[in-house]
Parts: structure tokens; sequence; C-alpha cells
């Protein structure tokens, strides 16, 4: 894990507990792995939330490298600056059988020539400045993390943990992940293709094949009406029978989910699009305006036209974020 001053705490310890945890639940503690914090700032670097971490020299880390964990954070920009630190990234990068980054930690990826055509992604507020700085990479602002060859990328800051968790599943298996993510007492599991915005409470799929099903198809009729008896007909299933286990299954009612699948559907829309609210109600299913907004703000707490201007763009200077802006 490669630590500077100015990074994000989390970026840093989240996927370092996450690993840290996957080796104490083996079988054989000891065996999965073991990390190492390297730094050009060692021995103490302070993260932009004032938490320290003791971290060895770069040169320290001259062997094989598994996984090279990069973070982002306030920090980050002079980051970029230090010559030093990107070139052991470009460096270390040859000898690694994965590079990963959390963040704008894409950014230092990126400056060191390991991003050139790949896809990528960072934090949602930055996306737009990663993909004018760096042209030649394809950034994806959407998801949570991408997966580009030896290279994985995640968005802001929590998201680390969910790539950190894609990588546990790719080198355990996804029961062995799923007791991680149970431990440490996450949602699991948010893939990777999923919105830095999705919902975190929206239901994973389920391992009951017909379930699945109907979930799949859900997803792929929500621009019109559903009724439960229809959705059970393609599970083939009676609609009492499927309504008792959906709710086993998912964790919640057929109906409840299904409100919630069109409510996420619509951020998508709000967040990416200038359809009116009706119009967004209309492709999400909603019968009236009246019932999205109801929903829409029980579920979010705001309004849609209050939630869509969260996401507007000012120029090259920044981003609004309920009307105050973040520079860059």
């Amino acid at each position: 894990m490669v630590s500077y001053p100015g990074a994000h705490a989390l970026d840093i310890a989240g996927p370092v507990d996450a690993f840290d945890t996957a080796d104490r639940l083996l079988d054989q503690p000891g065996t999965g792995y073991r990390i190492e914090f390297v730094s050009p700032d060692s021995p103490l670097v302070r993260t932009c939330s004032g938490l320290a971490i003791e971290a060895a020299p770069l040169e320290t880390g001259e062997g094989p490298i598994d996984t090279l964990l990069v973070p982002g954070g306030w920090g980050m920009h002079d980051a970029l600056a230090n010559r030093a630190l990107v070139s052991w990234i470009g460096r270390a990068a040859a000898r690694c059988r994965r590079v990963a980054s959390v963040c704008g930690g894409a950014f230092l990826l990126a400056e060191a020539g390991l991003l050139t055509g790949r896809r990528a992604t960072t934090h949602w507020v930055i996306s737009a400045e990663m993909a004018q700085r760096y042209p030649d990479v394809i950034v994806d602002p959407n998801p949570i993390f991408i997966w580009d060859g030896p290279f994985i990328t995640s968005a802001g800051v929590s998201t680390g943990i969910d790539m950190s968790l894609a990588l546990i599943e790719d080198d355990h298996g996804a029961e062995f992940a799923l007791k991680v993510a149970r431990y440490l007492v996450l949602y699991f599991k948010r893939h990777g293709g999923q919105s830095q915005f999705s919902e975190v409470l929206d239901a994973q799929l389920a391992e009951f094949a017909p379930i699945r099903t109907a979930q799949e198809w859900i997803q792929d009729s929500l621009g019109r009406p559903l009724l439960v008896a229809e959705v059970a007909e393609r599970a083939n299933m009676s609609p009492r029978n499927f309504a008792r286990v959906f709710r086993r299954e998912v964790g919640m009612t057929p109906g409840h989910y299904i409100e919630r699948a069109r409510i996420s559907r619509s951020r998508g829309l709000l967040e990416t699009t200038d359809l009116p609210v009706s119009a967004v109600a209309r492709r999400c299913g909603f019968t009236t305006v009246e019932t999205f907004l109801r929903a829409f703000t029980k579920v979010l707490g705001t309004t849609p036209t209050e939630y869509r201007h969260r996401f507007e763009t000012i120029g090259a200077g920044g981003l609004v974020i309920d009307s105050k802006r973040v520079q860059r």
C-alpha cells in the first residue's frame, strides 16, 4: 500500500482492513496476505484527516509484489508532482500481478503511464478533470470499479472496499469474499458496474435461479406497469409462493423491490440526462408524477429536482453539492 501526505485515510484503511480480515479468516491465518506500507515520506505519513501511518521507504519494496494499492486524497495533486513517487509506481507495476487504485489514486496510475488506452474510473467529482488531463485514458465516471487487464481502478473512497472484496473473491472465491464482507458488516456485494450512486440498500441478485430470473426481468421491464402476479409467472411460481420465496431470498417484498428498482433507475436518469421530471417518472414506470415524487422523497429524503441539482456541473471550476462549490 502506497501512502503519501494528504491521502484519504479510508482509501488506505478500507482495503487494508478487508485484506487483513481475509487473512485472519483463512483456515491458516498468515498464508493469504501480508501487508506493507511504503511512502516517499517515511517513516511517518499523515493522511488528510491527521491519522498517521508508519511506512517504509519506497525502495524497501524492491522484490515481487502481488498487489500494489494506490490511494487518493486531498494531497493527490502534490503527490502527482512528486516525480520520485510517480516513477516508482511505474517501475513497481512491472513486478506486480495486479495494480489497483482507490479514488484519485487513478491519477497517479495515469501519470505513471499505466492506464493509456485502458478504461478507468475515479471519484465522480474529479472524473472530468481526469478525462481532460489524460485524454488517452478512457474515463468512465459511473462504475464503482473497473477491471482492465492487471489494472483495477475504483471510484470514490469507500468503493475501495468493494474493489478489495472483488480481488479477494478472485483469489479465494465468492463464498469466502462473502464471509469477509459479513465480518466487516457490509452490504455484499456491489459489482463493479454498479453506479457510484446506486442505493446501498438495493438488493443483490438472489441465489435461487427463478427469483434471480424474475429480478432480471423486472430490471428490463421498469418502463411499464408490473404486477406481482405477472412477475411470478416469469418465475413459474404461484403469486403467493413467489412472494414468500422472494422475500426470503431478497429481503423485501416484490412490490418494495420494484419500487426501489424504479427509484434507482430514476436516479441514473436525473444524474445523466436533462429529461423533465415527468418524463423520468414515465420512463421508470410510475403511473403519475405525484406517485414518483412521493416514492422518491420517501426513499431519499429529497425531491428529484433537488437531487439533480447536486449533480449540476459548473464549468471547469468545480461541482455543485448542496449549493457549495467543490474546488478541484
